[in-house]
C-alpha cells in the first residue's frame, strides 16, 4: 500500500452509560474555572446542574453561557468569548448538540489566538497557539462534532455558513454518554440519526477516504442501520441509544479524517439562508445526492446496501447499491423527514437564491471530495430536485 494519510481524534474519549460522571476529574486536569457553553433546553433538562455538581465535587468553579440557539453564529461566539474573558475561565465545557459544541470550538481557539472566527476559514489565518482545553459532551447521536477538527459558524452579516477546519478545533476530551440522548424527541432522533448516517456514508465514499476511516465508517453505518429505527420508535431503548451514540462518534472520527462530500456542501447554504437545522438539511439532501453519485461509487454503496439484507443472501454490487439508495429513502420516509417544501420554505424565495447556494456549496470545498464531482449547474439542478423530493422507493433516478 503506497499512500500517506493523517488521522486525528480527541486525546481522550469516555463513552458508555454514565460516562458523564467523569466530567469533574477530567476538567480538573485542565483548569480550575470552567465556562459551560450550552442552551436553555439543556438547562431545563437538568444537565447543566448535573455537570456543575460534578465540577464542584472536583473543586472546579463554573460559569454558564446558555445563549446558543439553533445553528451556531458568530454572535454566539462573541458573546461566549466575552463572558469567558470577563469571568477569567481557563477551561471550556460544551454540552448539547452540534451547535453548542461548534460554538465552544470557536471560543477555545479565539480565546488564545484572537481575531474573528472567519479569519481562519480556508486557512487564511493559521492557528499557531494551542487553544483553551475544550471538553465536549454531545446530547444527540448525530453531529459527531465531539470528535472533529472543524467548526461550522454562520456569519450573520452575509448569511454564509463558514466551515472552518484546522487541527486546533479538535476537542481535548469527548464524553459520550447515551443516557443523555434519551431526552431527544423523536424528530430530533430522526434528523440527527440520518445526519450521522450521512457522515458515515460520505466518509466512506469520499475521495479522501483511507483504511482507518473506512473501518470506522463501516462500523458506524452498521450500528446506525441496525438501531436507528428502534431508537426512533422506542426512545427509552438504551441498547439502541448506546449503539447510535457510538455510531455517531465513529462517524464523526471517520469524516473528520476523510472529509465530507456533496451532501454537506449543499446543506450548509440551506441552513444559513433558511435556518433549517443541519441534521434535517443533510437528511433532505442525502437520497438525491446518493442517486446522483451512485454510478461513481457503486462498490462502496454496495457495502452499505448489504447491511440492509439478511446475512445469508448474496447480491451483486449493482443490486446492493440500489438497495442502499432505496433503504436510505425508506428510512427518510419512515422517520418522517420532510422535503424542503414540506419544511415550509417558500418556493419563490428558494429559487431566487439557488445560484448563490450552489456557489457557496462549491466554495466550501466539500463537493470536490464527492465520487462524482458536480458542476455548478448540476448542483443547481439537485437543489431543485430536493425541493419537492419524493422518498418513495419506486422513484429512483437513473
Amino acid at each position: 500500500m503506497d499512500m500517506r494519510a493523517v488521522f486525528r481524534m480527541p486525546r481522550t474519549i469516555h463513552y458508555g452509560r454514565s460516562a458523564l460522571e467523569r466530567i469533574g476529574e477530567e476538567t480538573a486536569h485542565y483548569g480550575s474555572k470552567a465556562l459551560i457553553i450550552s442552551d436553555e433546553v439543556m438547562s431545563s433538562l437538568g444537565y447543566i446542574s448535573n455537570v456543575r455538581d460534578y465540577l464542584a465535587t472536583a473543586k472546579v468553579e463554573s460559569v454558564t453561557y446558555l445563549g446558543v440557539a439553533s445553528e451556531p453564529t458568530d454572535v454566539f461566539v462573541t458573546e461566549a468569548l466575552e463572558l469567558m474573558e470577563e469571568k477569567s475561565c481557563d477551561v471550556i465545557i460544551s454540552i448539547g448538540g452540534g451547535s453548542c459544541i461548534d460554538t465552544a470550538k470557536a471560543v477555545s481557539v479565539l480565546a488564545v489566538n484572537g481575531g474573528y472566527i472567519g479569519d481562519y476559514r480556508n486557512r487564511n489565518k493559521t492557528i499557531t497557539k494551542a487553544p483553551i482545553a475544550h471538553i465536549a459532551i454531545p446530547t444527540t447521536a448525530g453531529t459527531g462534532s465531539e470528535a472533529t477538527d472543524a467548526t461550522v459558524i454562520t456569519n450573520k452579516a452575509n448569511d454564509v455558513k463558514m466551515m472552518i477546519k484546522q487541527p486546533a478545533f479538535m476537542p481535548e476530551v469527548a464524553i459520550v454518554d447515551p443516557l443523555l440522548t434519551i431526552s431527544s424527541p423523536k424528530h430530533v432522533t430522526a434528523a440527527t440519526g440520518i445526519d450521522a448516517l450521512s457522515h458515515a456514508i460520505e466518509a466512506y465514499i469520499s475521495r479522501q477516504s483511507q483504511p482507518m476511516t473506512d473501518t470506522l465508517a463501516l462500523s458506524a453505518m452498521k450500528l446506525i442501520v441496525d438501531h436507528i429505527e428502534a431508537a426512533y420508535e422506542h426512545g427509552e431503548n438504551l441498547d439502541a441509544r448506546g449503539a447510535m451514540a457510538l455510531g455517531a462518534l465513529q462517524a464523526g472520527i471517520a469524516f473528520t479524517n476523510a472529509s465530507v462530500c456533496l451532501v454537506h456542501g449543499m446543506s450548509r447554504p440551506i441552513g444559513a439562508l433558511f435556518h433549517v437545522p443541519h441534521g434535517y438539511s443533510n437528511a433532505m439532501l442525502l437520497p438525491a445526492v446518493l442517486e446522483f453519485s451512485q454510478e461513481h461509487c457503486r462498490e462502496r454503496l454496495a457495502d452499505l446496501g448489504r447491511f440492509f439484507v439478511p446475512t445469508k443472501e448474496k447480491v451483486d454490487n449493482q443490486t446492493a447499491a440500489d438497495i442502499a439508495v432505496n433503504e436510505v429513502k425508506r428510512l427518510c420516509k419512515e422517520l418522517q423527514i420532510p422535503n424542503l417544501r414540506g419544511w415550509g420554505i417558500d418556493e419563490r424565495s428558494y429559487e431566487s437564491v439557488i445560484k448563490k447556494m450552489a456557489l457557496d456549496a462549491l466554495d466550501s470545498g466539500s463537493p470536490a471530495n464527492n465520487p462524482k464531482v458536480p458542476t455548478r449547474l448540476e448542483i443547481e439542478s439537485l437543489y431543485r430536485i430536493c425541493f419537492d423530493y419524493n422518498y418513495s422507493t419506486d422513484n429512483v433516478m437513473k
